[in-house]
């Protein structure tokens, strides 16, 4: 029985301390800490200490982002309409079409790539990357990206496009 109450107390004694280390008790000013249990809970809520119901059952809006604004974006997809596009992410930055081939040459293919780097109208603001798939007899088909005079007749053509655009928002 002896052993029994000391296992008891020494387990208790360690609990004890375990519970008690967890931090420092710090003692809350009634200047700070509002009595009134709703208004303690909308402080904590308001300073993101809790949650309220109210919160969850809001419908949040979708934060639609307009790219009427940038001119490198608008003048790229004049300068791409021609083609059909797969991807088009404007808060991404990313512009991928879809793979196109003409009629003349139907084993070979060009997928674009457009990577916005910043909202300015500078060569260094847009990286192309135009990749070609090669196809025989529709089975085995590689992919290589090109290396091409397409891309820097591209870039050329989306910066002048880009500067008009900006010329025309501007006299506006």
């Amino acid at each position: 029985m002896l052993i029994k109450n000391k296992l008891f107390i020494s387990i208790f004694l360690t609990l004890l301390i375990l519970v008690s280390s967890c931090g420092k008790f710090k003692p809350a000013s009634t200047k700070d800490v509002p009595t009134n249990a709703m208004e303690r809970a909308r402080k904590n809520v308001s300073e993101g200490r809790g949650a309220s119901v109210g919160n969850f059952l809001k419908r949040k809006g979708t934060n639609y982002e307009f790219s009427t604004s940038n001119p490198m974006w608008r003048a790229s997809l004049e300068i791409l309409d021609f083609l059909p596009l797969s991807v088009v992410d404007y808060s991404g930055g990313v512009i991928i079409t879809d793979w196109y081939n003409d009629e003349a040459n139907s084993k070979n293919s060009l997928k674009i790539t457009l990577r916005f780097l910043s909202n300015e109208i500078m060569t260094n603001s847009l990286k192309i990357i135009v990749h070609e798939r090669s196809c025989s007899a529709g089975i085995n088909c590689s992919i290589k990206i090109l290396n091409s005079d397409i891309q820097k007749e591209l870039l050329t053509t989306i910066i002048k496009k880009a500067a008009v655009l900006e010329l025309e928002s501007k006299t506006k």
